[in-house]
């Protein structure tokens, strides 16, 4: 049976931002008032009447009826309800998801006041050094600000994205995306040199003089310059996108321009159209894609999982980073999937392996409490120092989709997905996982209840109810 479509926030946000009263967008859609009124507070499903008039009317790519926030929100406030405060107060997951499909608004409020509250008991919990400041504040660190900002657009920047595709083409005989920066860069009087040094990056503004590591791989080498075009050229853009995001302090603004600037050189350096192209061809193949386009194999599987553009949507991925104790560095998914907002990735995860075996890529069948299955793909990304004695910097990737998309990546050729058991459980976070037995699990699950018998000892000191 085809599950029904509730999208009641979407709908009235996609009404509001054409300007339109509910009469008016009614008689498009071609259905009643009250029909329409009903759908947007979720009292009935979106109709495949309603679904067909979107797109053909306003070209609306109906997949964002279905792919939004609504899964992101439903697990950031599970993960919120696993802080022990809560821990008596902890609703239904259903009412969750009616939270985060109803009252959208409600749902971020209510994790931006545990955010502040986790800042508040983070200072008091190290009072000594918060003593005597001026500054302490009540909000998000600026850090989790931009990575709050990035995980809700999708990690998608519609502007940015074009600006950096229009910048890379057409690219004519022997030039490169290299060449091309390094021209625009001499067109803004920037000389470009490089030296043996520990900083990948220096523009001395007195100068107009830009340094560049050559200890770096030329592949951030490239990138790098072009962040420098992004920071020179884009400036207004830029600027512009910050002021719609409308960051808390000065701090997380700039960090922001740094990230947009990031997302412009990654964009020019894999321009959409001729990526989303190039990835279709090699099915996805990351080393394949690394080499046409002159880019690391991380800088490819990230900008797989930007590739949101609507109407031109690109295979449903997630892209995480961690580091060797296990935290999150970086992480999108625009899959069901989401990752724990604060701390480390499921243990049973196959990203964690791949420190183990440097340069290749493992290949996970997965599967999470909610039913859903995945193919993971996770490598090691360690980056050397340049230089004996410099220290290297450990990280490993995953990328994924779900299965239902596994026909169009290379690494799925030869496994078996109709075999179940070939699918390893995985969970999120140890306090939202409901896996009643799992023998990596750290912590009890909060909404179970838990069985304590002293007279006998399985793999965990208790049995989940």
């Amino acid at each position: 049976m085809a599950q029904k479509l509730y999208a009641g926030a979407k709908l009235r946000e996609t009404r509001q931002r054409l300007g339109l009263t509910q009469k008016d967008f009614a008689a498009k859609l071609g259905v009643s008032l009250p029909y329409l009124n009903q759908m947007e507070n979720n009292n009935r499903p979106v109709s495949t009447t309603v679904v067909l008039a979107l797109a053909n009317e306003f070209g609306f790519d109906v997949t964002e009826l279905s792919i939004g926030d609504s899964e992101r929100l439903v697990s950031d406030m599970r993960e919120a309800m696993a802080d022990p405060v809560l821990a008596e107060h902890t609703p239904p997951l259903a009412d969750l998801r009616l939270t985060a499909s109803n009252a959208p608004a409600l749902a971020r409020a209510f994790l931006h006041l545990h955010q502040a509250y986790r800042q508040t008991h983070e200072r008091l919990a190290s009072l000594d050094e918060a003593l005597g400041r001026d500054d302490v504040r009540t909000q998000a660190s600026p850090w989790e600000e931009v990575r709050d900002f990035f995980h809700y657009c999708d990690n998608y920047i519609d502007a940015v994205d074009r600006a950096a595709e229009h910048f890379a083409q057409p690219l004519r005989g022997k030039d490169t995306i290299r060449v091309r920066a390094m021209s625009e860069l001499d067109q803004h009087n920037v000389k470009v040199q490089f030296a043996d040094t520990e900083t990948l990056r220096q523009f001395d503004r007195d100068t107009g003089r830009l340094t560049l590591s050559l200890r770096a791989a030329p592949q951030t080498q490239t990138f790098q310059l072009l962040l420098q075009v992004a920071l020179l050229t884009q400036d207004a853009l830029l600027e512009a996108t910050l002021d719609l995001a409308r960051f808390h302090s000065a701090a997380a603004r700039a960090i922001a321009k740094i990230g947009l600037a990031n997302y412009f050189a990654g964009a020019a350096l894999m321009p959409y159209g001729a990526f989303q192209a190039a990835a279709i061809e090699a099915r996805h193949d990351l080393e394949v894609l690394a080499t046409r386009f002159g880019a690391s194999i991380e800088q490819v599987a990230h900008r797989l999982s930007t590739l949101q553009r609507p109407g031109a949507k690109g295979v449903p991925f997630f892209f995480v980073r961690v580091d060797q104790a296990g935290t999150i560095t970086k992480r999108h998914s625009a899959t069901r999937l989401q990752f724990a907002r604060f701390g480390g990735a499921c243990p049973l995860w196959n990203v964690h392996r791949a420190f183990e075996t440097p340069g290749r890529f493992l290949r996970q069948l997965a599967e999470t409490p909610d039913g859903v299955r995945y193919i993971s793909l996770a490598r090691d990304v360690s980056k050397s120092g340049g230089a004996f004695g410099a220290p290297t910097r450990r990280f490993a990737i995953a990328l994924g989709c779900e299965v239902a998309h596994a026909d169009q990546l290379v690494y799925a050729d030869d496994l078996d997905l109709t075999r179940p058991r070939a699918f390893e459980p995985i969970g999120i976070s140890c306090r939202i996982c409901e896996r009643e037995k799992c023998h990596q699990r750290a912590v009890p699950p909060l909404e179970r209840r838990l069985v304590i018998d002293p007279d006998s000892r399985g793999v965990l000191p208790y049995v989940v109810g």
